[in-house]
């Protein structure tokens, strides 16, 4: 039995978004004071990344014109 395209796309983006809310949640883990030590810029680094690719994969929906994949590093 073949599985359509919706059914296909509900399957793989419910565990592709799980997958991703589960790691922003172990992200939020390393906020903790006392395991980790962190600059306010490194923290703003994140979190801006973290947006660029939102707003990429956003666009792709919207068929908004995307600037491409980069990759992330925190600063020193």
């Amino acid at each position: 039995m073949a599985i359509d395209k919706a059914e296909r796309f509900q399957k793989v983006a419910t565990a592709r978004t799980q997958k991703i809310i589960d790691m922003m949640r172990l992200l939020g883990n390393c906020a903790n004071k006392g395991n980790y030590s962190y600059t306010d810029k490194q923290v703003e680094a994140i979190f801006s990344a973290l947006q660029y690719e939102l707003d990429e994969a956003k666009a792709k929906y919207t068929k908004q014109e995307t600037k491409g994949e980069k990759r992330f590093q925190l600063p020193d």
